[in-house]
């Protein structure tokens, strides 16, 4: 078993009265990635930001190599970020328009202290690692494709040498070829550099072709969590089988067979009692109105067990139509 290098228990974040993340607890291990997935707005961006104390959370516990990150003082905090870095989704609005590639590049290294006699040759490098030249250094972003600035991002990133690195949508503002390119650079440097993501997305795909892990959020809960092969291959709470069931596929009858999702996200200001997802579930019953399901076994959901489970063909067709499209794009 990997060695653990982040351990998350029971993580909360609220906005004056609304609560974003609601107890969330999870771990990651040296190389994995555990993917995060859910609807916009179930807070899986906020516990990426959270993991990071880019926002303090309100209460939990964070502890990476073991050491309490919340406990940290500023110049501590700052020394132990050189381990923990983030690629955000936007990759034009993550760079300073005024500063040209090398000095963004320089940045980080100034700030740790690091490479301090020859950092021209470090930007050289990590141009190199990203699939840039080291011309490029001297452009402005305005200068670059979409696909090209968020190699510029990664760059940035993995400047300082870090062990984990939260990965918010990466590639959900990017053509689908484009997506590929930065998957494909994203599971190289892993390899190189012995990297652990904190991946987060809601493209099921995606997630499907990096993941080692999945966890499933919804109204800032996590409601299922397993191994990447079984959750696509047998999906257990409702709301990750509805998620699956959201993508189109070319089956006569598969819309029958599928959980339909109604409405829209409750308020995090007002959830809903017991199960924050009874008001959408077609299986929902009088026990999940008043008693809040816990994670066991990888999933929260008083009655999974009872759920028929839905065929895996159409599961599994629905993911691998999208994938192949994808593998397409990966292999041009």
């Amino acid at each position: 078993m990997s060695e653990e290098l982040l351990a998350v228990k029971g993580l909360v974040k609220h906005f004056k009265r609304v609560r974003a993340v609601d107890g969330v607890t999870f771990s990651v291990a040296v190389g994995e990635t555990l993917a995060i997935v859910g609807e916009s707005g179930c807070g899986k961006s906020t516990a990426g930001r959270l993991v990071l104390r880019l926002i303090e959370p309100t209460a939990g516990e964070v502890r990476f190599e073991g050491e309490d990150l919340l406990a940290l003082g500023s110049d501590a905090l700052r020394a132990k970020r050189r381990a923990m870095q983030i690629i955000f989704q936007d990759p034009y609005g993550s760079l300073n328009p005024r500063m040209t590639v090398g000095q963004m590049l320089e940045e980080p290294l100034l700030l740790h202290f690091l490479h301090e006699k020859n950092r021209n040759k470090r930007v050289a490098e990590l141009l190199h690692l990203v699939g840039l030249a080291p011309e490029h250094a001297q452009r402005y972003p305005h200068e670059f494709s979409g696909g090209q600035r968020q190699r510029i991002g990664i760059a940035r990133a993995i400047a300082v040498e870090p062990k984990l690195i939260v990965c918010d949508e990466p590639v959900s503002a990017l053509d689908v070829s484009i997506q590929a390119q930065v998957i494909n650079l994203l599971q190289d440097l892993q390899r190189r550099l012995g990297l652990a993501y904190i991946f987060i997305a809601h493209d099921l795909a995606v997630v499907r072709h990096i993941a080692t892990r999945v966890a499933v959020m919804y109204l800032g809960k996590i409601v299922e969590m397993a191994g990447k092969r079984e959750l696509f291959a047998r999906p257990r709470h409702p709301y990750t089988r509805a998620l699956l069931a959201a993508i189109p596929v070319p089956e006569p009858g598969a819309a029958a067979r599928r959980i339909l999702l109604e409405g829209d996200v409750p308020s995090a200001i007002d959830p809903p009692s017991g199960c924050h997802f009874r008001t959408r579930c077609p299986y929902a019953q009088a026990r999940c109105a008043a008693e809040e399901p816990v994670l066991e076994d990888g999933v929260a959901c008083h009655f999974w067990r009872d759920i028929p489970a839905p065929p895996q063909n159409a599961v599994l067709i629905r993911v691998n139509e999208r994938l192949a499209r994808l593998q397409a794009a990966f292999r041009n």
